[in-house]
């Protein structure tokens, strides 16, 4: 594996957007894991709903609708959604004030099954993703697109990375990166190259003593159009 030093990108994405201090500006910092641990199971589902929604959506026009959202979903309550039946579902999905989607709204259903299923083994799904190891936060994302609905590609992590968890994302400016230095080749969302993909920023963590969020951020501002 090639890397690249991680001052050497930091240098050049503070070239590009005028200095430390602008750099800085521009990125964001995770929440601790005993914050992260606090989160209720409502405004996870809430979370990785909105994403759900913004995929293929202006994201604009879904955050516009989304007080909306919140009211037709009881707030995104898992034990609220759980106990509606196929009919409620069906009419809840056909409400002029959200997105008429059913395939979408039928994900907030199986979404709330996975964060319900997650009490069984890790205590609550806060508990497990504040304990989930960074080295490993790719499998995370695994866990989501197996256990959840529509949460594969980057739509699971923008989603953690929303609510503080500390994450990078693939961009689509982080993956040209990581290929121009042949760190991940092949298909992006295979094993192998998240693996690798995880292992560079874990490697850049332990050099420059940032959080995965910031680096992934970095090398988004390092190179392309900027997409973090």
């Amino acid at each position: 594996m090639n890397l690249e030093k991680f001052e050497d990108i930091y240098f050049r994405a503070a070239e590009r957007k005028g200095g430390e201090a602008e750099l800085e500006a521009r990125l964001s910092s995770p929440l601790f894991d005993d914050e992260i641990a606090e989160i209720p199971d409502d405004r996870w589902l809430a979370a990785f709903s909105q994403k759900v929604f913004q995929s293929g959506i202006s994201w604009s026009v879904v955050r516009k609708k989304w007080p909306n959202f919140e009211e037709v979903f009881f707030g995104f309550k898992p034990e609220h959604l759980l106990m509606l039946s196929d009919e409620m579902w069906e009419k809840k999905a056909q409400d002029p004030r959200i997105i008429r989607h059913f395939a979408k709204v039928m994900t907030i259903q199986a979404n709330a099954q996975m964060i319900i299923g997650s009490r069984r083994e890790h205590g609550s799904f806060a508990d497990m993703v504040a304990n989930w190891p960074a080295e490993r936060i790719t499998e995370l994302w695994d866990y989501l697109k197996k256990n959840g609905k529509r949460l594969g590609g980057n739509t699971g992590p923008y989603a953690l990375r929303q609510l503080g968890v500390d994450t990078f994302i693939m961009s689509s400016d982080v993956e040209s990166y990581l290929r121009a230095y042949k760190i991940v080749e092949g298909g992006r969302d295979t094993k192998r190259a998240r693996t690798s993909a995880n292992k560079a920023f874990c490697e850049w963590q332990q050099e420059s003593g940032r959080s995965l969020t910031q680096i992934s951020q970095v090398i988004a501002f390092s190179c392309g159009d900027n997409r973090v």
